[in-house]
């Protein structure tokens, strides 16, 4: 069998790594290409990167670079498409919802390949998202859907895929995040500023909505700030952040503003953290694993079982949200949430039987 894993951003490397893992352990002939589109260049992508989560180098670089929606959808399904025509593979397998997915998802199907959606049936219901139409968009078209959850499994086959289609496997990025949790690297910053355990707050926020006008992002800052009961707040600040924050001058002895960290570094901070302020999706499973509360400023998430079941709270895109939100933290009366079933370490391993079945 051949199979082309493709990874066009940093977490799809993270959710790509429990595939190839699992291909290597497997005692079935495999053959994979591991292929970057080069949608997103970030310097934390890279050789130390795949040397952390034991990823071999990709097999193919489409170098894509940056650009809107449409050039980058355009040039990645143009560049993917010379690859197929010298050799396909029997399923081009692509995770979650980023241009890069839904660009060679798209094209592999036209070229009769076979497609697997792994992260298939999220949903989150907002059209606004460029994800939410690329999540759509891909499983309308997908002949093997991979879920985290019974929710979405459920989903699919009411939208009318079969139930020999989908199948309920679990969570690889809790994969790659279990395999590597022994191995977390205290970054610099914990010795710079002598944090403690549960005496930080750790904040991530890059979403449009909540980091492209200044006036915003600075409510946010400052409310956070204003609640936070003097801990230290570490800011890895992501690039289009960064931007934002040079626009305007926000003092505070106690918010630390770093460059990104790598995985590792990351997850050692999240894992200690008395909170994690994000709007990200996949921080909000690692924390609801991790059992580290979770505060997320979105209307809407496709990852709900984060809320229902885990550690994490929808709070919206009101600052004034973060007021009772905090006191119920400091008070200690956060829930402490529950791990989704089969977010155990072996979704991988799950989706590369069923492939070869």
């Amino acid at each position: 069998m051949k199979i082309d894993l493709i990874a066009g951003a940093r977490p799809n490397f993270v959710k790509i790594a429990s595939l190839i893992h699992s291909i290597q352990q497997s005692s079935s002939k495999i053959d994979f290409r591991l292929i970057h589109t080069g949608q997103h260049y970030d310097e934390a992508l890279s050789g130390s990167f795949f040397k952390q989560l034991e990823l071999p180098n990709p097999d193919i670089h489409l170098g894509i670079g940056s650009g809107s929606q449409a050039e980058q959808t355009a040039a990645i399904m143009i560049a993917y498409e010379k690859v197929l025509k010298k050799n396909k593979p029997d399923v081009c397998l692509v995770v979650g919802d980023v241009t890069s997915s839904m660009a060679c998802a798209v094209t592999a199907k036209k070229m009769q390949v076979k497609v697997a959606h792994v992260e298939a049936g999220l949903r989150s219901s907002d059209w606004s998202m460029p994800e939410e139409i690329n999540r759509v968009l891909i499983d309308s078209i997908s002949d093997y859907f991979f879920t985290t959850t019974k929710e979405a499994s459920l989903l699919l086959i009411k939208s009318g895929k079969s139930k020999q289609q989908v199948f309920f496997v679990g969570n690889t990025m809790i994969d790659t995040l279990l395999r590597f949790k022994a191995s977390f690297i205290q970054p610099r910053i914990w010795l710079d500023q002598k944090l403690r355990e549960k005496e930080y707050i750790m904040l991530t926020l890059h979403r449009p909505g909540n980091v492209d006008k200044a006036d915003q992002l600075k409510l946010f800052l400052k409310e956070i700030i204003k609640n936070s009961n003097a801990l230290p707040i570490i800011f890895p600040v992501h690039p289009r952040t960064a931007e934002v924050l040079s626009k305007f001058e926000l003092i505070a002895s106690n918010l630390y503003l770093i460059d990104p960290l790598s995985y590792l570094e990351f997850n050692y901070m999240v894992e200690r953290s008395k909170v994690v302020i994000t709007d990200s999706g996949g921080i909000t499973e690692e924390t609801t694993v991790m059992g580290v509360p979770c505060m997320t400023l979105r209307d809407n998430t496709e990852r709900p079982e984060t809320v229902t079941l885990g550690t994490n709270e929808l709070l919206g895109t009101d600052p004034a949200a973060l007021v009772p939100a905090m006191e119920k933290l400091f008070k200690g009366n956060w829930k402490k949430g529950k791990i989704p079933l089969k977010w155990d370490g072996k979704t991988g391993k799950r989706i590369i039987e069923i492939l070869i079945s």
